[in-house]
């Protein structure tokens, strides 16, 4: 109780001290103890020097009413300068003044007392007027100053705007850096920084700044590191008065000491950290909440640009990817060399390619929009609908299947046929085909087929006429040998050794006969020019035809298959000319070039109709040719045959050799 009345006195005393010292205070003092001494002047008669200034400061008057209206003037410094509550004190005491002069000196009281009443109401007034003044003064300055802080909120928010504006755009170095200074104008410091954060370096990058030089602020910076790093890290705003105070908290910015005050906010979005917004001053600087707050919004307008320029980023790249996958399967679909073509679940064709209009004949807009049952056969249609139509949109893979397809001129081909499923939305939408002509390699297989069996029925006749020449040619003559040694030996022979000895050359004369058809020794001994001058020599003179052999080229070795390969296409088509042609003439020309060998075997007999195909020669009944183009395949090679009727063949085989 008595701690509180002792606090309660000091309270008294600080009050009345400070009162006491205001000068105002004072000054009224004086100004009431003059007009009292002119007011009763009257009372210091016996005191010269008292009664000598009050007719000086009375100014000869003889009337009260002017003293009375001299305690108007206190009054309405004591308003003006110490309040209301001033200027009622003064009023009140300036009335207690007056009072006794009204009842004691004046000799008319009731027009004294009038005149007091008229004097205080008129103090009572003037105080009213100084306190509604004083309130409106009052109301005035808080209007400017709600003015200027109006000013100053339009000022941030066109600020605000105009940096919104910059963000917008995009976040290249020059807009960045444009932000940056609306960012120090707006807050009013000299230095601005903004690092944006790398998912994939895991680190800051400095985005742009203002007001610092290159050497000061630092490029990158790892997470924690610096006040940056350390926002970043936290994801709470951070605010320093004096950083030189905090070595702690000490940066790369403030190496050269360039930076007093710094305020630093993080940039975040719902997926973690977007990067931090810096600001900084050289002298000392408090950053009151309006200011943080303000920040905040500018970086809450980056992080938004941020998030929608990466957003953007990631749908552009998505798009530019889409736009290349589309224009890379466009530029697959139409060239190529496979037939493709898509249509719908009811067999109406949506889309085709080039390949497919040249597989059926029939021009694209032809097509698009027919239905595919008229390009296939019923069996075909049926085959497509129930197996794999019904097979991929079970959600199985579909086998490719052979398809027999119709085309413009009414001819038909075989195809190799792969369908897959098309969705949109997850819903089955249509059917892409993929096709391709297999028509020739189906023939090829078959003629394949058909020239396996000839072959291997044209090698048992063979061994039969091999077989059936050695029993009536060589066995017959050795049987007879045979029979003449023993005749010879039991003394009864009518023929002699030298008769015995002919024989035997006989047959060694047609075993080596044989032997040369079936593989001629000169081939294996001096290489193909001299086996082929012998096929050439020997179609002369044992059948009569003119045959020439040419070389051009440097004549060169090959390999011993090559040979072999190429003497067996001659020697067919040598015998072909002695059996069919009735050819006077033959010429066989053998050129060689730096990387090639060709051949060219040309009569002039009585030539024959070509098959459309030359995999049709087999199917034709023609196996030697047939047999030529495989030899001709086997080496790598190409096997061409110009004939007609009446104009003679000219068979032509070149090979990489």
């Amino acid at each position: 109780m008595v701690p509180m009345v002792k606090e309660e006195a000091r309270g008294i005393s600080y009050s009345i001290t400070r009162v006491l010292r205001n000068p105002h205070l004072w000054v009224v003092a004086v100004m009431m103890a003059l007009i009292v001494i002119i007011h009763y002047h009257e009372a210091f008669v016996d005191v010269p020097v008292l009664e000598r200034i009050g007719s000086v400061l009375g100014l000869g008057l003889t009337r009260a009413t002017l003293w009375r209206i001299l305690f108007l003037v206190p009054v309405t410094y004591g308003a003006v300068r110490l309040g209301i509550g001033g200027g009622l004190s003064i009023l009140i005491l300036a009335t207690a003044a007056m009072l006794p002069r009204v009842f004691l000196i004046s000799p008319a009281p009731r027009e004294a007392l009038f005149e007091t009443g008229g004097v205080v109401l008129i103090g009572a007034l003037i105080v009213a007027l100084m306190h509604v003044m004083q309130s409106e003064k009052q109301r005035l300055s808080e209007l400017e100053a709600t003015q200027s802080t109006l000013n100053l909120q339009i000022k941030r928010l066109g600020m605000l705007y105009a940096i919104s504006s910059l963000v917008s755009r995009s976040l290249e170095p020059g807009h960045c850096l444009a932000v940056m200074d609306k960012v120090g104008q707006l807050i009013e410091t000299e230095a601005t920084w903004l690092y944006l954060w790398d998912e994939e370096q895991r680190e800051l990058k400095l985005a742009a700044s203002s007001g610092l030089s290159e050497e000061v602020v630092p490029k990158t910076l790892r997470m924690g590191e610096g006040l940056d790093g350390a926002v970043a890290q936290s994801r709470q705003p951070l605010i320093v008065a004096d950083l030189s105070a905090d070595p702690v908290l000490k940066s790369t910015l403030l190496k050269q000491g360039v930076l007093h005050s710094v305020l630093v906010v993080p940039l975040t979005s719902k997926d973690g950290i977007l990067g931090t917004l810096g600001v900084g001053t050289r002298l000392a600087h408090y950053f009151p909440p309006d200011e943080v707050d303000l920040l905040y919004a500018i970086g809450h307008q980056i992080s938004m640009a941020v998030e929608n320029a990466r957003l953007y980023e990631k749908e552009r790249l998505a798009a530019e990817a889409l736009r290349v996958s589309e224009r890379n399967y466009r530029e697959l679909f139409e060239n190529a060399s496979d037939a493709i073509w898509v249509h719908d679940l009811s067999g109406i064709i949506l889309t085709a390619n080039s390949a497919f209009e040249k597989l059926t004949g029939y021009e694209r807009d032809t097509l698009i929009g027919a239905n595919v049952s008229m390009l296939l056969s019923s069996h075909g249609k049926s085959k497509v609908d129930k197996e794999a139509h019904e097979k991929v949109l079970r959600g199985e893979v579909s086998e490719p299947y052979e398809q027999e397809l119709v085309k413009k001129d009414g001819s038909e081909v075989i195809i190799q046929l792969g369908t897959s499923l098309m969705t949109k939305g997850g819903q089955p939408w249509a059917f892409q085909h993929i096709a391709r002509d297999i028509t020739e390699v189906k023939r090829t297989q078959d003629n394949l087929r058909f020239y396996v069996q000839e072959v291997s029925r044209a090698q048992e006749a063979e061994r039969k006429r091999i077989a059936r020449e050695l029993h009536d040619g060589a066995v017959q003559a050795l049987v007879t040998v045979s029979r003449g040694l023993d005749d010879l030996a039991s003394g009864n022979s009518q023929l002699s050794v030298k008769d015995v000895r002919e024989q035997v050359r006989g047959v060694l004369q047609e075993v080596r006969r044989f032997s040369q058809q079936l593989r001629p020794s000169v081939l294996d001994d001096l290489g193909l020019l001299p086996a082929v001058k012998w096929l050439v020599s020997e179609l002369t003179d044992n059948h009569g035809i003119a045959a020439d052999i040419e070389v051009v080229g440097e004549e060169r070795q090959l390999p011993p298959e090559a040979e072999l390969m190429l003497f067996r296409i001659i020697q067919e088509a040598l015998s072909n000319v002695r059996r069919h042609s009735h050819a006077s003439r033959v010429v066989v020309r053998v050129e060689f070039a730096d990387r090639s060998t060709k051949v060219t075997v040309s009569d002039n007999g009585m030539g024959f109709e070509m098959p459309t195909r030359i995999g049709d020669l087999a199917r034709s009944g023609r196996l030697g040719l047939a047999g030529m183009q495989e030899r001709a395949q086997l080496l790598g090679g190409t096997l061409s045959i110009d004939s007609k009727p009446g104009k003679g063949t000219l068979v032509v085989v070149e090979a990489p050799l």
